[in-house]
C-alpha cells in the first residue's frame, strides 16, 4: 500500500516520539502513529498547565478534590495517572479506599472519606468515592434501601459544606458503551500484566448493565446541582477522555494562569 505523507508528518515522525508511536502497535500504522504523536504533544501541553494549577494551589494554601466515578474499565486510573504524573507528588494524593472495615461500617458513611480530604495545598484525586453509595453498592446488595435513601438525602449538603470550607471540589464521570466495557474486560483477561485487575464485581458488569444504568440516572437526577455538577466525559477513546479530563479540571479551578513555574 502506497502511503502519500506530507514533509510535515515526515518530520513529526522522524522524531523520537514518531519512533515509538509507530514502534508501539504492529502492524504498523503510519495514521494512528500521527494522531498518537498530536495527543502527546497536546497532553504534555495540558499537563505544564496542571503544574501551573498545583503551583498556585501550592503558594495560595488551596485545597482541591477531584472525585472519578464510572463504569468497571471505563478508564478512571488512566485518566488520574495521566493528570498526575507530572505534578509534585508530595502535594497530591490519590485514594482508592477498599471495602470499609467493621469500624468504619459503624461510622457515618462519608467520615471514612472525610479523613481523607486535602490539607493546605493538597490535591486528592478519589478514584471511586463516597459516590460508591449512589450505584455500585445498592446494585450488588452492599447496602440496605434505607441506607441508600440517607446517603441520596444528605449528599448535596455534604458537598455543600465542602465548598463553603473552601474546598475546591470536581465531580467527573467517565462513560463508556456496554460492547466497549466487554473488549475491555476481555483484553484484561487475556493480558497475563492486567489479570490482577478484573474483580468479582467486574466479572458482573455486563450482565448488571441495566440496574447500572437506572441507579447512575438516579444519581445524576439528583447531585448534579448547580454548585457541584457532573461532568460527563465519553471514554470509549481513551486518548480523547483524557485531554477531555484535563481541560475540564482546568476550566472548574479558578487558578491563576499568569503564574510562573
Amino acid at each position: 500500500m502506497n502511503i502519500h505523507l506530507k514533509e510535515e508528518d515526515l518530520k513529526r515522525l522522524n522524531s523520537k516520539k514518531g519512533f515509538l508511536a509507530l514502534l508501539l502497535k504492529e502492524p504498523y500504522n503510519v495514521e494512528k502513529a500521527l494522531r498518537y504523536i498530536d495527543y502527546q504533544k497536546k497532553i504534555e501541553k495540558l499537563q505544564a498547565e496542571l503544574i501551573r494549577l498545583q503551583t498556585w494551589a501550592i503558594n495560595n494554601d488551596e485545597r482541591i478534590i477531584i472525585v472519578f466515578q464510572g463504569r468497571d474499565a471505563a478508564g478512571k486510573g488512566g485518566a488520574i495517572r495521566r493528570v498526575t504524573e507530572r505534578i509534585n507528588p508530595r502535594h497530591m494524593r490519590i485514594v482508592a479506599l477498599p471495602k470499609p472495615s467493621k469500624d468504619e461500617e459503624s461510622q457515618w458513611y462519608f467520615q471514612r472519606y472525610v479523613e481523607q480530604f486535602p490539607k493546605a495545598g493538597e490535591m486528592v484525586f478519589f478514584d471511586r468515592s463516597w459516590y460508591n453509595r449512589a450505584v455500585v453498592e445498592p446494585v450488588n446488595g452492599f447496602c440496605t434501601q434505607e441506607e441508600y435513601e440517607i446517603f441520596m438525602n444528605q449528599v448535596n449538603d455534604f458537598e455543600r459544606m465542602i465548598l463553603e470550607s473552601g474546598i475546591h471540589l470536581v465531580k467527573i464521570y467517565m462513560s463508556i458503551s456496554k460492547t466497549e466495557q466487554a473488549k475491555r474486560f476481555a483484553d484484561i483477561k487475556n493480558d497475563p500484566l492486567k489479570q490482577w485487575k478484573m474483580t468479582k464485581l467486574d466479572e458482573k458488569a455486563q450482565e448488571l448493565w441495566d440496574q447500572y444504568t437506572a441507579y447512575k440516572n438516579a444519581m445524576f437526577a439528583r447531585t448534579n446541582t448547580k454548585i457541584s455538577p457532573w461532568k460527563i466525559i465519553r471514554a470509549n477513546r481513551k486518548t480523547e477522555a483524557r485531554i477531555n479530563v484535563i481541560n475540564h479540571i482546568l476550566k472548574m479551578i479558578p487558578y491563576d494562569k499568569s503564574i510562573e513555574i
